[in-house]
C-alpha cells in the first residue's frame, strides 16, 4: 500500500511540474536573484579557526587571557640575516622603512633597531630612564654603525632572543597591530597596501632579503591565496565535470543544460553564505566545487534515465514523466544520504564545521531539486535527441564492463570476499598507523613565501606561534613580590630548556634589566637582584614606568598588579608534541606554584588550535557513527529489509576503512581538512548502492521475486550511471589536489581514493552480497528452473 502511495506521489509531481513548467522557472529564476544579491554580504575570514565548542575549559581559558591582556596574535616580524646590513645606506633605509610604519593607524607600537631604547639609571631622580640605544645624528657615521652592532650583540641581554639571534646574527623587528583592528578588514589594506609595498621598496634599495612574519601577516597572506583558489576551484571543477560529461554523452545540450545548473548551485551555495552572514574561511571556500562535483551526478542520472527511456519507446512525454517518478525517489535518497554525511558535522561542538555542514547540505538539497525540475522542463521544450546522442548506451566497453562484473558476480563471489577480507585487514593495520596533527601552519601552503619565512624564525628564533602563560597571584599588586618574581624566573628557565619554545617574555625580564642598568649597563648583571638590591633596584624601576608610554612591559601585568603574563614562541610541532611540551609545563608549575596561592593558566592560540583538532579526532567516530545510523533507518524505511541495509552499509564501509589505511601507510595525519574525508566520502560512495537497491527493489517487484534476475537487470541499468558518476566524482575532487593548501590536496585526493574503491564495492562486492543474503531465495529459483 505505502508502494503505491509512493509512487502515485511521484506521478503527481511530475505532473505538476511538466504542467506548471513556466511558473516553476520564473520562481527558480528569482531565488537566484536572491541569492545573487546575498552575494554583497560575502565576506573573507579575519581570524584562525576556532574549532572548539565555546563552553570547552581550553576556550574559556583562552577568552578569560583575552579579557587580562586583550588580542595575543597582532605580533608581525620582519627580520633579515645580513652581515652588511650596518652601513649608512641600509640602516637609512631601514629606518624609512620602520618610520613608515608607526605613522599606520593600523600600528600600536613599533620596537625596532633604529629606535631601540636602552635602561639607564638617572641617580638624580633615583629612576631609570629609558635613552636612545642609537644617537641618530652619527648614524651616517660607518665606524660607528659597526660600534652599534658590537653592543647590540654583546651587551643588551634583554633583547636577545627577542630582537637577535647572538649565535647567527639575525636580527628582527617587532609590529604591534591595533587590537581593535587586527581582525578586521582593516588589516588586510595594511599589510597589503602600506607593509608589503614598503618592504618592497627596501628590498630593492638595499638588496637585503627581508623574512616576514606573525600571525597578523600569516592570516592575511594566507586569505589572500585562499581568495584567489575559490575561482580556480570552481573554473576548474567546472571544466573537469564537464568535459567528462560530454565525452560520456557526446551532447552540446545535455552538457549546456548540466552546466547551467551547476552554475545556479554555485550561486545559491555562495548566497546561503551571504543570507547567514558566514565568513569565507578554508571549509566554506570548497562548497561551491563540492555543489558543482555532487550535483553534476544527479544531472547524469536523469538524463541518462531520460535517454533510456526515450530509447525504449521513443515517447518524450512518458519518458520525461519516468524520469521524475522513477529517478525523482531514488536520486532524493542519495542526496538525502550526502546531505546527512555533511549535518553530522553539526554535531560536533565546533562552529566552523557546523557552518560548513549546514550549508552544505541545505545545497546538496537545493541542487538536487533544481536538477529535478530543470533537466524536465528544458528537455520538455527542445526535440528528441538524436540517434548520436543515445550512442553512448550500447558502448562497446561499458557492456564490456558490465559483462565482466556480471561473470564475477555469477561465479566467483568467494574470490570477491577474499578480496574484500585482505584489504579490510590491511586498511585496519594501517589505522592503528594513523596520527593526529594540530598543526596551526600545517594548512598553509608549503610553495609560498611566507611559509619559507616561517621556517627562518624556527631556525633563528625559535617559531612565531604564539604560547602564553597567564599567572593569577589572586591579589592585587601580588606581581612584583619578589616571591613571584622567583617563580616566574624559575618557570622562564624550565622554558628557555624546552628546544621547541623560544626564549619567553615577562616582567621578569625587565627586572634584570633594571639590575644591569643600575650596574650601569654591565651585562654580567642580567639577573635577579638579590634580596640586598631589591628595595632599590625595584624602587628605581616603578618610579621608570609611572606614567610612561614607552613601558615596554606594560602589557605584561595587568592594570591591578594581580595577573602576569610569560610569552613565549614555539615551532610548528604536531599535537603529540605539543602535549609533551605541555606536561614539562604543567609539571613544572604545580611544583613551583602553590594552588592555594596561585592559578596558572596555559593557553594562546596554537594551544587552542591543537587541542581543537584533537577534540575533533575524538568525535569524528560520533559523528561517523551518527550518519551510518541516520542512513541506515533511511535505507531501512526504503527497502524495508535488514539484509538489504546490511549489505549497502557493509559495502561502503569498506573504502572508508581503505582511506585510513592509506592515511595511516603515507603518514597523512587527521587534521580539521581530512577529517571532513570520512563524513563526505561515506555520504557520497553510499549515493550508487542506494540507486542500485531502489531498482533491484523495482525489478523484485516486476520480475515476481526472481532475486538473481532482478539482481542483473538492476546492475546493468545502474552500473552505467555508477560508472559515469564514480569517474566524474573521482576526477572532480581530484581537481582539489591543485591547491596549494596541503589540507585541501589530501581531502581531494582521499575522496578521489575513497571513491575509486567505492565504485569498485558498488559494482562487485554489493550484488555479490544480495546474492549471498538472498541464497535461500535463489536456491529455490535454481530448483525451479531445474524442475522446468
Amino acid at each position: 500500500m505505502k508502494n503505491t502511495v509512493q509512487v502515485g506521489f511521484w506521478e503527481k509531481l511530475a505532473r505538476i511540474i511538466l504542467k506548471n513548467r513556466i511558473t516553476i522557472l520564473v520562481i527558480l529564476s528569482a531565488l537566484t536573484i536572491f541569492f545573487g544579491y546575498q552575494w554583497k554580504n560575502l565576506s573573507m575570514t579575519y581570524t584562525e579557526a576556532n574549532l572548539l565548542p565555546k563552553d570547552h575549559i581550553a576556550n574559556k581559558d583562552y577568552q578569560k587571557f583575552l579579557d587580562k591582556f586583550g588580542e595575543e596574535g597582532n605580533l608581525i616580524v620582519i627580520g633579515f640575516q645580513d652581515k652588511n646590513f650596518f652601513t649608512p645606506k641600509n640602516y637609512a633605509a631601514w629606518t624609512e622603512l620602520m618610520n613608515g610604519l608607526k605613522k599606520a593607524k593600523e600600528v600600536d607600537l613599533v620596537i625596532s633597531l633604529n629606535d631601540l631604547k636602552k635602561l639607564e639609571k638617572d641617580t638624580v631622580n633615583q629612576k631609570f630612564v629609558l635613552a636612545p640605544f642609537i644617537e641618530q645624528s652619527k648614524a651616517l657615521d660607518p665606524a660607528y654603525l659597526k660600534t652599534v652592532q658590537y653592543d647590540l650583540f654583546h651587551n643588551l641581554p634583554f633583547y636577545e632572543g627577542l630582537l637577535f639571534n647572538k649565535e647567527s646574527g639575525s636580527v628582527r623587528s617587532a609590529i604591534y597591530m591595533n587590537k581593535a583592528l587586527v581582525n578586521t578588514a582593516e588589516r588586510k589594506t595594511f599589510i597589503l597596501k602600506d607593509l608589503v609595498p614598503k618592504i618592497d621598496k627596501f628590498e630593492k634599495t638595499t638588496g637585503i632579503d627581508l623574512k616576514v612574519s606573525g600571525m597578523p601577516y600569516i592570516r592575511t597572506i594566507n586569505a589572500d591565496n585562499m581568495k584567489g583558489e575559490i575561482g580556480l576551484f570552481i573554473g576548474a571543477s567546472l571544466l573537469t565535470v564537464s568535459l567528462i560529461f560530454f565525452f560520456f554523452f557526446r551532447s552540446f545540450r545535455a552538457t549546456f543544460i548540466s552546466i547551467c545548473i551547476l552554475i545556479v548551485g554555485v550561486t545559491w551555495s555562495f548566497g546561503t553564505l551571504g543570507l547567514f552572514g558566514y565568513k569565507i574561511t578554508i571549509l566554506t571556500a570548497i562548497i561551491p566545487p563540492l555543489i558543482i562535483v555532487i550535483g553534476i551526478t544527479n544531472c547524469i542520472f536523469l538524463i541518462n534515465k531520460y535517454q533510456q527511456e526515450i530509447k525504449l519507446h521513443n515517447n518524450q512525454a512518458k519518458a520525461l514523466q519516468r524520469v521524475i517518478s522513477k529517478i525523482g525517489s531514488s536520486t532524493l535518497m542519495t542526496n538525502l544520504t550526502a546531505a546527512i554525511g555533511f549535518a553530522t558535522l553539526m554535531i560536533t561542538g565546533n562552529e566552523l564545521l557546523f557552518e560548513f555542514g549546514l550549508v552544505t547540505s541545505i545545497n546538496v538539497l537545493s541542487v538536487y531539486t533544481l536538477t529535478l525540475f530543470i533537466v524536465p522542463i528544458i528537455y520538455s521544450f527542445m526535440p528528441l535527441p538524436k540517434a548520436k546522442h543515445l550512442y553512448h548506451l550500447d558502448k562497446t566497453y561499458i557492456s564490456t564492463l558490465l559483462n565482466t562484473v556480471a561473470t564475477v558476480v555469477k561465479g566467483k563471489k568467494t574470490i570477491v570476499y577474499i578480496i574484500y577480507a585482505v584489504l579490510f585487514v590491511v586498511s585496519l593495520n594501517g589505522v592503528r598507523q594513523m596520527k593526529v596533527s594540530g598543526s596551526l601552519i600545517g594548512e598553509m601552503p608549503k610553495t609560498a613565501s611566507f611559509f619559507k619565512d616561517i621556517l627562518f624564525y624556527e631556525k633563528e628564533f625559535n617559531g612565531v606561534m604564539p604560547l602564553e602563560i597567564m599567572i593569577d597571584t589572586k591579589k592585587k599588586k601580588g606581581v612584583m613580590k619578589p616571591a613571584t618574581i622567583r617563580k616566574m624566573d624559575e618557570l622562564q628557565n624550565t622554558i628557555s630548556e624546552i628546544p621547541e619554545l623560544a626564549k619567553p617574555v615577562s616582567v621578569v625580564n625587565l627586572v634584570k634589566y633594571a639590575k644591569q642598568a643600575f650596574y650601569n649597563g654591565n651585562p654580567e648583571y642580567y639577573q635577579l637582584p638579590t634580596s640586598q638590591e631589591q628595595t632599590f633596584i625595584l624602587g628605581y624601576a616603578k618610579n621608570a614606568t609611572k606614567n610612561s608610554k614607552e613601558n615596554l612591559m606594560k602589557a605584561y601585568v595587568d592594570s591591578t598588579g594581580q595577573y602576569a603574563r610569560i610569552t613565549t614562541f614555539m615551532k610548528d610541532i604536531g599535537t603529540d608534541e605539543m602535549a609533551k611540551v605541555e606536561g614539562k609545563l604543567r609539571k613544572k608549575i604545580d611544583e613551583i606554584f602553590p594552588k592555594d596561592r596561585y592559578e596558572v593558566t596555559i593557553t594562546g592560540k596554537a594551544l587552542v588550535f591543537q587541542k581543537g583538532t584533537t577534540y575533533l579526532a575524538h568525535n569524528l567516530i560520533e559523528s561517523l557513527l551518527f550518519a551510518i545510523l541516520t542512513i541506515a533507518i533511511l535505507m531501512l524505511y526504503l527497502f524495508r529489509s535488514f539484509k538489504m541495509v546490511a549489505a549497502s552499509l557493509i559495502t561502503n564501509i569498506l573504502p572508508l576503512c581503505i582511506t585510513s589505511g592509506l592515511m595511516g601507510y603515507f603518514g597523512i595525519p587527521l587534521k580539521p581538512s581530512t577529517i571532513l574525508v570520512f563524513s563526505i566520502a561515506f555520504g557520497i560512495s553510499v549515493d550508487n548502492a542506494i540507486q542500485f537497491m531502489a531498482k533491484y527493489k523495482h525489478d523484485l517487484m516486476q520480475n515476481k521475486g526472481k532475486v538473481k534476475k532482478s539482481v542483473f537487470s538492476a546492475l546493468r541499468e545502474t552500473g552505467v550511471s555508477t560508472f559515469y558518476t564514480s569517474v566524474v566524482l573521482i576526477l572532480g575532487f581530484a581537481t582539489f589536489t591543485l591547491s596549494s593548501f596541503s589540507g585541501t590536496i589530501a581531502l581531494g585526493g582521499l575522496i578521489s581514493c575513497t571513491l575509486v574503491f567505492a565504485m569498485f564495492a558498488n559494482l562487485v562486492v554489493l550484488p555479490s552480497l544480495v546474492l549471498t543474503f538472498e541464497k535461500k531465495k535463489t536456491k529455490k529459483e535454481e530448483l525451479e528452473n531445474l524442475e522446468k
